[in-house]
């Protein structure tokens, strides 16, 4: 469940106007939050300073409207914290 922003906000920007892709968009949501959280150091909240909010609002939106053009690259920052070492 997002921590910073509400699905009407993340509605509202993209310009959806139904409940129709909400789950892919809370599912962007967490992924967006759990990207800035990690590069800003700190833990997200609605109160989070606007820039924080902006920075999750805009990696939502690109990953919405690019999502039939997959690109490894593009999510790499994303994967990063999650890599395993190789031994």
């Amino acid at each position: 469940m997002p921590q910073s922003l509400t699905l009407a906000e993340a509605r509202a920007f993209l310009r959806v106007p139904d409940t129709s892709e909400d789950a892919v968009l809370t599912l962007l949501i967490d992924a967006a939050e759990a990207r800035v959280a990690t590069a800003a150091g700190v833990a997200l909240t609605p109160a989070s300073p606007a820039p924080l909010r902006l920075s999750i609002l805009i990696l939502v939106a690109h990953a919405y409207e690019h999502r039939a053009e997959p690109a490894l690259a593009l999510v790499e920052p994303w994967l990063a914290p999650y890599r395993k070492p190789r031994l």
